[in-house]
């Protein structure tokens, strides 16, 4: 069965100040073949590379032990008894909240000492009737879980962060016991009810904007907010590259013009090519927004018009460097990443026809095939991004 809408996953998160690695660790992972998605959020003691590796071994193994269907009392058991315990306060080195959305549906939670995950219906809090594990293994007895399961339904969203959001501003005239649970749940309540279709994205950036803001943008821990979203996908389609057979034109047009969704076309003879068959003109500007790429062009209809392979290779490089502390520019690449990070479902034609530009020799060696480059950008989007993308041959 598939799900009913799409799940829109993002983590935002900001460094202890004068660190240049962050403590917590984020993962996600789309389990293609069981249509699941895995997410964990850990915090390691302290700050640095100490807490990261810890966070990184705590997180690793959650998704590892979540996504093989591991019980939550199993899982909470091997990783406390994998973690190092500090000496004097005889805690684990780091926390964890793992979300398991299963094929079905079904929505399953589990943490550790993170603040409470909570979970928004009709842009109010829900309560799902949390649960207490309570460990009873000699190692680990009496140490307290919290776990959910519930069905979501179309627009709910659950937001879960590391206690660098809840303390933020912990001492300050405005908060001196921080910005706590409280203060986080009705921000997020007041902002989605302003912004009811507001994506996962930027409602944890904008709940990481304020945490930062509470600490007047010094943050004093490591600062995490990630945010899950159940809606309606958001389509995109990226066409580059003319057909093989030129009277396969017509179709590559047709499915430009009939798609229901947001469209960007790569490459200048394909932007002719639907132009062409659609009767439509193409405009030039000539205003180089990124000095190592060709101006954008406009065809009306078309969201974005740009050059083709070179712009590619660097849509590709921006997904692979892209983090919550990327600031995208305004070149045609940027604007191709901001397109995408904006859609779910993401569609991409191939044309095959070779161009003869690209077997000059004297062109420099990144100019790779067009296939390739296409790959590369479905990989990372699929598995860092966890976008849906289909892809076809013309």
């Amino acid at each position: 069965m598939n799900q009913p809408f799409y799940i829109e996953v993002n983590c935002q998160q900001k460094n202890h100040e004068d660190e240049r690695i962050c403590g917590d660790v984020f993962l996600s992972e789309r389990v293609k073949e069981e249509n699941r998605i895995v997410t964990v959020l850990s915090d390691g003691m302290g700050h640095g590379v100490k807490a990261n590796i810890l966070a990184t071994l705590t997180a690793t193994m959650a998704l590892n032990f979540t996504r093989e269907h591991k019980d939550f009392n199993t899982i909470a058991e091997i990783i406390m008894n994998t973690l190092p315990v500090c000496s004097v306060r005889k805690i684990s080195y780091s926390t964890f909240t793992i979300v398991d959305i299963e094929m079905d549906g079904k929505v399953s939670i589990l943490e550790y000492d993170n603040p409470p995950a909570t979970i928004y219906r009709d842009n109010r809090n829900f309560d799902p009737e949390w649960q207490c594990i309570i460990l009873d293994s000699e190692k680990n007895k009496g140490k307290e879980l919290r776990c959910c399961t519930f069905y979501p339904e179309k627009g709910d969203r659950i937001v879960f962060c590391s206690d660098g959001v809840v303390q933020s501003g912990l001492g300050s005239k405005r908060y001196p016991f921080g910005w706590g649970n409280e203060g986080l749940m009705a921000f997020v309540e007041e902002t989605i009810s302003k912004m009811p279709f507001i994506s996962a994205r930027q409602l944890a950036k904008k709940v990481l904007n304020t945490a930062i803001g509470n600490d007047n943008y010094h943050p004093k821990d490591d600062t995490s907010c990630a945010s899950i979203y159940f809606r309606e996908p958001r389509k995109l389609l990226i066409v580059t590259g003319p057909p093989y057979e030129k009277n396969k034109d017509i179709d590559l047009a047709m499915a430009v013009h009939k798609f229901e969704g947001k469209k960007i076309v790569c490459g200048a003879t394909t932007a002719e090519v639907v132009a062409r068959e659609l009767g439509l003109e193409i405009r030039d500007s000539f205003e180089f927004l990124d000095n190592d790429l060709p101006p954008i062009s406009y065809i009306n209809g078309i969201n974005l018009v740009t050059e083709g392979i070179l712009t590619l290779g660097k849509v590709t490089e921006i997904l692979r460097n892209y983090d919550s502390n990327y600031s995208l520019g305004h070149g045609p690449a940027d604007q191709i990443v901001e397109l995408i990070l904006q859609s779910d479902e993401i569609h991409i034609i191939v044309g095959t026809r070779i161009n003869i530009a690209h077997q000059d020799p004297t062109l420099p060696v990144e100019l790779e095939i067009r296939r390739t480059v296409v790959k590369r950008i479905v990989r990372l989007l699929e598995e860092k991004f966890l976008k849906e993308v289909t892809m076809e041959y013309i």
